[in-house]
């Protein structure tokens, strides 16, 4: 019989696999690749009842950091039916195994003796299945059994790191432990953070590209479907909220096409949007059409006004600004150059932030003349290699020199150039940092800059060290680049758990 199920199926099956008053077994795990501690666990959790049903963490929840899992979700469910003790093997639907629980109604749900400390688990979902298993009438189970990782292995024996990355892996393991960076981690938790910067809505409408159109040069696309993303300085406070207690947004909306009500529908809870509306103005819409098959953009339609406010407008920005910045620990300023951050406005960031974090972003509407160079002193600047080698008009020299040459030219404490696949460098101290991406499959860039922005400045501002700041920066870019759009909202636990696997 094939023990493999589609969890659909699974659960159209239930209630005759639990006929005959048998007892049902659920383990719930990613099994990345399958040792003799997974098997000692299985036989171990057989002992509990009469149908052992293992289900499995789907290849897109999995979160242990780029390149995982290793092994395919249906490889993964293989290797695990492939064992004798297993009765049924499923694929999981949801990012943990509470749903699954509710679902199974099993008598036992087992984990492994790593959890059985319910205080050392990051994520918190120990605690919300033992409180599934128990609203079923069912009892949580821990094996006494041998324990091997997973990751450990994968880590020393499976070629899924570059060598660069190894290195750097290998640095940050000799420096600190688990336990400083949960501490560092938890520095976070308190920071109020002020964000400036425009509000963009990405929308994507996914086409199947038919061909040329039968009497124009023309190339035609038969639209799918669309989505929309909170995009813009709304995705930067995203990711940051939940790493931090409380966030503020100060922005513009336009006076046509606010979209006001998809913004608050779109913020995480901690967020509080502050806006001013914008004279002849939408609120910046940001069109691109994808190929289905291929997953590339084809094209671009901008809906925006990027003249700089009038001078009403600017007053009522810095008067909000004023209002407030006095609060707020750090200040982080995304400048898209459209309009909202003008010369005016940076004196006042400049002049008042406690600490001011910094990143300016060329694109089709501003080059030739949006640079960091607009700004003479922050506490942290993170830009481009693109976008620095525009502002110098240097393509020759080395990332090194012109970082040099961009802090003797600007006040700040610390410099971080992004580098795409190369990873990022920043400048503290006199002193460089390489780290090298850490980017698995990549899916969509749009907003890989922002996350690192906004979760280095976090670090900076807390004091993290600059080294092991860059790790979680590129961890997180990481992860924004495996998805498309810019909907995926950052996870703390996610990104410790990231760096807890790579760690071991």
């Amino acid at each position: 019989m094939d023990k493999i199920f589609t969890f659909n199926s699974l659960i159209d099956n239930i209630d005759k696999i639990r006929s005959k008053d048998k007892k049902i077994i659920l383990c719930h795990g990613v099994f990345d690749l399958i040792h003799i501690g997974h098997i000692k666990y299985f036989q171990e959790a057989k002992l509990k009842g009469d149908i052992l049903i293992v289900t499995l963490t789907p290849d897109k929840y999995v979160n242990k950091g780029p390149n995982r899992p290793a092994f395919n979700e249906i490889l993964r469910a293989e290797a695990i039916a492939a064992i004798n003790v297993v009765d049924y093997v499923s694929i999981n639907k949801w990012p943990t195994a509470i749903e699954t629980i509710k679902s199974i109604k099993p008598d036992y749900y087992i984990k492994g003796p790593d959890y059985k400390n319910l205080n050392e688990d990051i994520t918190g979902n120990i605690n919300l299945e033992n409180k599934a298993i128990k609203s079923v009438g069912g009892e949580i189970f821990f094996t006494s059994g041998p324990t091997f990782s997973s990751s450990n292995l994968i880590n020393n024996y499976i070629n899924t790191q570059t060598p660069s990355q190894k290195d750097y892996i290998y640095y940050i393991k000799e420096k600190y432990d688990i336990n400083s960076i949960n501490k560092f981690f938890k520095k976070l938790d308190q920071l109020k953070v002020l964000l400036v910067g425009e509000s963009i809505i990405d929308e994507y409408v996914f086409c199947n590209s038919i061909g040329k159109s039968g009497k124009e040069p023309v190339l035609v696309n038969q639209k799918l479907y669309s989505e929309k993303y909170a995009g813009g300085i709304l995705a930067v406070a995203n990711h940051i909220s939940n790493f931090c207690t409380q966030a503020k947004i100060i922005s513009y909306v336009g006076d046509r096409d606010n979209q006001l009500e998809f913004i608050e529908q779109n913020l995480n809870s901690n967020v509080k949007f502050c806006g001013i509306n914008k004279s002849d103005s939408p609120t910046i819409l940001k069109t691109r059409f994808i190929d289905i098959y291929s997953n590339s953009k084809i094209a671009g339609i901008y809906d925006l006004n990027d003249n700089y406010m009038n001078e009403p407008e600017e007053k009522k920005i810095n008067e909000k600004i004023m209002d407030c910045v006095s609060e707020y620990d750090i200040v982080i300023v995304v400048d898209y150059g459209h309009g909202l951050i003008t010369p005016n406005v940076v004196n006042t960031l400049q002049n008042n932030a406690k600490y001011l974090a910094v990143n300016t972003q060329l694109n089709s509407f501003n080059i030739g003349y949006h640079t960091i160079s607009n700004y003479t002193k922050a506490d942290y600047v993170c830009v481009h290699e693109g976008e620095l080698r525009h502002d110098y008009r240097n393509r020759d020299d080395s990332i090194k020199v012109l970082t040099k040459l961009l802090s003797d030219r600007i006040e700040a404490d610390v410099i971080t150039i992004t580098r795409g696949k190369e990873g990022s460098v920043s400048y503290k101290n006199e002193e460089f940092i390489d780290c090298p991406a850490f980017s698995g499959k990549v899916i969509d860039r749009i907003g890989a800059g922002d996350t690192l922005l906004a979760i280095t400045a976090l670090c900076f501002a807390a004091d993290i060290p600059a080294d092991l700041t860059l790790l979680i920066g590129n961890l997180a870019a990481a992860e924004t680049v495996a998805s498309t759009g810019t909907g995926n909202k950052l996870n703390k636990n996610n990104l410790i758990k990231a760096v807890h696997t790579l760690l071991k």
